[in-house]
Parts: structure tokens; C-alpha cells; sequence
């Protein structure tokens, strides 16, 4: 796939002493990278904007994104985190929120490099239950694509163009892009 602009280079991408946990760090980056590409397609005066009144708005997504994955990571898988006061930029803006994103993520792909397997697999607690690691790290994936896909529907309900994420949309495509939308497509090899 061609993204029109990425916050994080592969070349940044650090090698994890295991390669088998390799494809944590790549995906972290690429989730990471979508959020980022999401958010910039907002201006600052979107950060009100709701599409209903029990919707949160746009800067509250933004926000939790922001403290909530500071929570995980800090919380739950011993990420060296700054102060939970200290997360948020101030002014809060779209370009402010996005930077601080990419901040907030680089370090922590430091941190996941070095873990050995045996840290992956350990059960810690989560919540008022115990998970593993990886589970608890998947689990933090997951919940950044439900608010990514929340903020492209807003997109599209502002008149935007959404960007691509895991392949073309309506506003964005390229050459050898294969949407899956038959029966026939989904039979090819």
C-alpha cells in the first residue's frame, strides 16, 4: 500500500531482540501511523464537533487516545511513561495532539524491543482480571482501531476525505489496489 504520508519511517522501527516479536513493533508503528494520518484530515475548530449529543467529540477522542494508551502501556505493561498530567499538550490542537502522539510512541517501541518472550507471555494483572502481556498489548491495538474508525465515520459525516487505512477508500486509491467487494473477488488466488 502507498500511504501520502507517514509520521513514523520504518527505517525508525527498532529490531526486537526476538524476532518472533518482531510484527509487534511493525504493527504498533502502522496503527500508530493511521491514527496519526486520521487525525491531520481534522482542523482544530472540529475538536467540538459531535454528530450527536451522547457522542463524544473529536478532542475528546483525541484525548482519551492519548491518556488512555499512556494508561495501558504504563499501567498494565511497566512502559516508563511521563505523569498522567503531563500527557496532554497544551495548547491542545490537532498538530499538538498529533506530535505529542508520535512522542508517546517512539519510546515505547524502544521499551517492546527488548522484552524477551518470557515477559510477553507473563500474566499480569488488567483491570479486575489477569492477562498476558501480548494479550493485554493486542487488546490496546484493538481499542485504537475502534476510535480510528469512529473519527473516519466523522470524517465522512463532515465531508471530508477519509484516508486510507488497510486499503483504498471511496477518496483514496491507487494502481494495484484489489478491493474485496464480490464474490468474485474474494474467490481469486
Amino acid at each position: 500500500m502507498s500511504y501520502a504520508w507517514t509520521a513514523i519511517p520504518d527505517s525508525r522501527i527498532p529490531k526486537a531482540d526476538n524476532p518472533l516479536f518482531q510484527h509487534l513493533l511493525d504493527t504498533y508503528v502502522s496503527e500508530s501511523n493511521k491514527v496519526a494520518s486520521t487525525w491531520k484530515h481534522f482542523t482544530d475548530v472540529d475538536l467540538l464537533y459531535k454528530p450527536h449529543p451522547r457522542s463524544s467529540a473529536v478532542g475528546d477522542i483525541l484525548r482519551h487516545q492519548l491518556l488512555s494508551e499512556r494508561r495501558f502501556f504504563g499501567e498494565f505493561l511497566g512502559t516508563p511513561e511521563p505523569a498522567p498530567d503531563k500527557v496532554l499538550p497544551e495548547p491542545f490542537t490537532i498538530e499538538s495532539a498529533n506530535s505529542r502522539l508520535i512522542e508517546l510512541v517512539l519510546p515505547r517501541l524502544d521499551f517492546f524491543a527488548v522484552r524477551p518472550q518470557s515477559w510477553w507471555l507473563e500474566t499480569v494483572p488488567f483491570f479486575d482480571v489477569e492477562r498476558q502481556r501480548i494479550w493485554i498489548f493486542w487488546r490496546r491495538i484493538l481499542h485504537t482501531a475502534h476510535h480510528r474508525t469512529q473519527l473516519t465515520v466523522f470524517l465522512r459525516m463532515l465531508d471530508r476525505d477519509v484516508p486510507s487505512t488497510y486499503g483504498p477508500t471511496a477518496d483514496v486509491t491507487w494502481s494495484g489496489a484489489d478491493p474485496t467487494n464480490s464474490a468474485t473477488a474474494a474467490g481469486r488466488r
